[in-house]
């Protein structure tokens, strides 16, 4: 089966002069028109994957004066890379990051011009000249991230992606009107949800 071809100016042209009524549109406009027509299409198609349906729920949150030691217990024994910080009432106040945990060590973790292996030869540097590692009992306030990259429920995966690119965040949290955390995206989720939906459009 030959692959559908895109149709040009002279098929505009012909299949104008094909339609025997009159039509006040030029063959210019005709094609922007179905131009625009197939964006808002696969717009339309994509805008229905939004940040409610691909986050992940329910959100396990620390509190500001909850110590290092346990956010990292949290971190590791349950495989996450980040826990937003909440205050008594719900509202987000910050993050702490694995890679926050690792600057609090002293270890420098995820530096703008270190590659992934710089970062992990500096993690068994570290290892190998401290030994058994204690973990710091400071407060998470101490080395949370207060900036923290909130999108809403109601927008689209471009808008989270554009987000995500422009803030150079690896993860956003999802919160309502109020700051309250409803859930997360990563990019990792993103990437599973491509993946999810890839092997669904492939033929089995």
């Amino acid at each position: 089966m030959n692959a559908t071809k895109r149709p040009g100016r002279a098929d505009y042209q012909q299949a104008l002069r094909s339609m025997d009524t009159y039509i006040d549109i030029t063959v210019d406009d005709l094609m922007t028109l179905t131009q625009r027509a197939a964006q808002i299409a696969n717009r339309n198609a994509t805008e229905a994957l939004n940040v409610e349906r691909a986050m992940t729920r329910p959100v396990r949150t620390v509190r500001p004066d909850t110590p290092l030691s346990k956010a990292a217990h949290t971190m590791v024994s349950e495989r996450i890379s980040g826990l937003p910080v909440v205050d008594s009432d719900g509202h987000l106040v910050g993050i702490i990051t694995e890679a926050d945990f690792l600057r609090a060590l002293g270890v420098p973790a995820n530096e703008p011009h270190h590659t992934l292996w710089q970062t992990l030869e500096s993690l068994f540097s570290h290892l190998a000249h401290h030994g058994a590692l204690e973990a710091p009992d400071d407060p998470v306030t101490t080395h949370m991230v207060k900036h923290v990259v909130c999108v809403t429920p109601e927008q689209d995966l471009h808008a989270v992606i554009e987000v995500m690119k422009r803030n150079r965040v690896k993860r956003v949290v999802v919160c309502d009107k109020d700051r309250r955390v409803l859930g997360m995206i990563t990019r990792s989720d993103l990437v599973r949800l491509f993946f999810d939906r890839y092997t669904q459009a492939s033929p089995g």
